[in-house]
């Protein structure tokens, strides 16, 4: 029987194997392109324009969203500027449900479906807290689709504007994202 292991089969390997390890490190490496957005979400949970109601908490759909346990679905619209009156470009889609005991914070789920511009078709998915007593707050960006595929980031969020009473906001919402 001859040996499988001759001077020659193992030089060959060996070329191989530093070749595929050399054109490994050296391929050209596609790299993340960062985006930078700042758009404003309104919303509304009085008024003719209503973009937010209750759907469940403590006392049904009476219920307070500045009470503990309460949900709220939300389909805001996201603005260029902080006036309604500034130009639509998306919506703001998805669940609030206030998680914290004193009524103080919330947890957000919600889907930026771009309708118009140069991401209309994309949208970013945003989860986290929101602990509205604080100047800003900062959230996570779990997902996207369309020009946004791949997507991990962050954003900062202030309030523009606060009716508590009328329970009426504008958020003013700062993202970085980087994607392929």
């Amino acid at each position: 029987m001859s040996n499988p292991l001759t001077p020659t089969s193992n030089f060959f390997f060996l070329i191989f194997t530093i070749t595929i390890i050399y054109v490994a490190y050296n391929s050209p490496r596609l790299q993340p392109k960062q985006t930078n957005l700042v758009f404003y979400v309104h919303d509304y949970l009085t008024g003719d324009d209503t973009s937010a109601v209750t759907v469940a908490g403590k006392r049904g759909p009476t219920s307070s969203i500045l009470h503990f346990g309460t949900m709220v679905a939300v389909d805001d619209p996201v603005t260029e500027g902080p006036g309604i009156e500034s130009k639509e470009i998306g919506r703001a889609q998805g669940l609030y449900v206030n998680s914290q005991l004193d009524g103080k914070g919330l947890h957000m789920v919600f889907s930026v479906i771009f309708t118009d511009g140069e991401f209309k078709g994309s949208s970013l998915e945003i989860q986290g807290a929101d602990i509205f007593s604080m100047k800003e707050r900062e959230f996570g960006i779990v997902s996207g689709t369309g020009y946004f595929r791949f997507v991990k980031g962050y954003g900062i969020m202030e309030t523009q504007f606060m009716d508590i009473a009328n329970l009426r906001a504008v958020l003013k919402l700062n993202v970085t994202v980087k994607h392929f």
